[in-house]
């Protein structure tokens, strides 16, 4: 099945969008129904693909939870709300939606009922879906998903903040309505790259920073501050920009790519929400749209980053504190509990072990990642269905607000990485938030 997908992704990028094949004389003689059959089932598989690269299943699918029969908890400003059931049961799911009734919904936000769905459901993005990928969509999750019937939960939101019809207005000010269309002077890459990382990746849902209407502060590049990372439900979703230093400046293409297929490279390692994205989606992304999406991420100009000289390593810049610790409570914690995997050297053991000097993550502004890893540690890579063997623990028990402030912050001052430290209040704030959402 997978190399049936890859082989349709790869064709998908080649042809943007693949049409069902149909006989030359359609016109005049019916298909038979084995060849409609076929057809179909291809469609399908290439919905299968597309709910792939949406990554439709982590948000929609519980751990140990029936394929996108909903119900996962997802924390926004005004309380918490349940992910929806989007299988084809009648009752409970999506079964009774006509195509333009999906359509409508992944574009406008607007269920079959009329009620408006909440933004975090991420239907700005998804308005740029073309209509050929729409109507694969469809046919995946009315004809390749099992009906689940499992009744949807209201959310945790108290009255009036419930309240949905707020929510048209809110359309109007801030959705772009219209499929995406490629830009004049762009190679088939660049465009095919766009398409993917604005629309069905959603990658600004997480990486761009919101207004005060919780709307992104940009749809695509045109705009200030496109993914130049935001502050999400406890993590800082990194800057993809081609900043220096906490962006994606110093990656290559084949970095990203690397990264993109198997959640680590020679700079970082996934960690967080974006664990669940290399799991359910970017793995399984035939090559040619892992290179696409690298070629569009590579060509955004630097924005946003920790106002710091662009970073060179110095191996010597922590060398003293860690033969000599007596004096500095974070290199004593850092010998103690981080050196054996993340090295003296601050390097690691890249792929399997993330390297701390020059990390992006380290190196950004908001430290809410960095406190949040450390606190509550990190959910494995799976990676062609085989587990990491090195997840990040979590040190919650283990350590005190203090002590992870001062071994953050001696991470973030080593090896020349030259970011702010941390404070105490910082990581009280954010373990009190993290037990709550648990």
């Amino acid at each position: 099945m997978k190399n049936t997908l890859k082989g349709l992704g790869a064709a998908l990028a080649v042809a943007l969008p693949l049409f069902v094949q149909t006989p030359a004389n359609a016109a005049t003689s019916a298909a038979t129904p084995a060849a409609a059959g076929a057809a179909d089932q291809a469609l399908v598989q290439r919905g299968a693909y597309l709910a792939q690269l949406g990554d439709c299943a982590a948000c929609h699918t519980v751990p140990k939870g029936r394929p996108f029969a909903g119900g996962l908890p997802m924390n926004t400003p005004l309380g918490r709300i349940y992910v929806t059931n989007i299988t084809p049961d009648v009752q409970t799911g999506i079964g009774g939606y006509t195509e333009q009734d999906f359509a409508r919904a992944l574009r406008e936000g607007v269920a079959k009922d009329g009620h408006n769905l909440y933004p975090a459901m991420p239907y700005p993005s998804y308005a740029k879906v073309s209509d050929d990928d729409m109507k694969a969509l469809y046919a995946f999750f009315m004809h390749g998903v099992a009906p689940v019937p499992q009744a949807n939960r209201e959310s945790d939101i108290k009255w009036p903040m419930n309240m949905r019809w707020p929510l048209k207005f809110w359309n109007m000010a801030f959705l772009d309505n219209g499929a995406y269309r490629d830009k004049p002077g762009k190679d088939v890459a660049w465009n095919r790259g766009a398409y993917l990382v604005q629309g069905l990746g959603h990658c600004g849902s997480c990486h761009t920073p919101r207004g005060v209407a919780f709307q992104e502060s940009a749809l695509d590049e045109s705009g200030s501050g496109f993914l130049s990372g935001a502050l999400l439900d406890g993590w800082f979703a990194s800057n993809l920009t081609g900043e220096h230093n906490a962006g994606l400046g110093r990656w290559s293409e084949q970095d990203l790519q690397a990264f993109l297929k198997t959640g680590a490279n020679r700079h970082a390692s996934a960690f967080g929400s974006m664990t669940d994205v290399i799991n359910n989606s970017t793995q399984h992304m035939s090559d040619a749209d892992v290179a696409a999406v690298s070629t569009y991420l590579k060509s955004l100009a630097p924005v946003g980053g920790n106002g710091a000289q662009p970073y060179t390593y110095d191996p010597q810049a922590t060398r003293v504190s860690l033969d000599r610790p007596a004096n500095d409570a974070g290199a004593r914690l850092y010998a103690a509990y981080c050196m054996h995997c993340h090295g003296v050297d601050g390097r690691g053991f890249a792929p399997m072990l993330a390297p701390l000097a020059g990390n992006p993550n380290v190196l950004a502004k908001n430290p809410a990642s960095l406190i949040n890893v450390t606190l509550n540690g990190t959910g494995d890579l799976v990676i062609n269905g085989v587990p990491s063997p090195f997840p990040m623990p979590g040190f919650a028990a283990v350590l005190d607000d203090r002590q992870i402030a001062d071994v953050l912050s001696f991470v973030r001052a080593g090896w020349n990485n030259g970011a702010p430290a941390v404070g105490a209040a910082e990581v009280a704030k954010l373990r009190k938030s993290t037990e709550a959402a648990r």
